[in-house]
């Protein structure tokens, strides 16, 4: 097969599956809501908002569109994640609300 062009590839979407959402419309409901990788890190950090050593750290990102017809989504972060990520799990959070 030939090489996959740079300018093809986006690098900064991950296409993501969310429980229980299985069709294109039930999607509908979760454009825009944040969406946070969490891992842990190997050397403690001061969290900035409790002012406590922790090893635990996030990447927050935004789910952007549909993938497809299934309930996939693609959500785009604010840097990319690493390569561990595939397959690990994401937190999608219920804000902001467009209700």
């Amino acid at each position: 097969s030939p090489p996959v062009s740079s300018d093809e590839a986006v690098v900064s979407t991950q296409s993501t599956g969310i429980e229980g959402v299985t069709s294109k419309a039930d999607t509908e409901f979760y454009l825009g809501k944040r969406i946070a990788y969490v891992y842990r890190g190997l050397k403690s950090r001061k969290n900035k908002i409790t002012k406590r050593d922790t090893k635990l750290r996030v990447i927050w990102g935004k789910v952007r569109r549909a993938h497809g017809s299934s309930g996939v989504v693609r959500a785009s972060f604010r840097t990319n994640l690493p390569p561990k990520a595939i397959g690990a799990t994401v937190r999608v959070m219920l804000y902001p609300s467009r209700v």
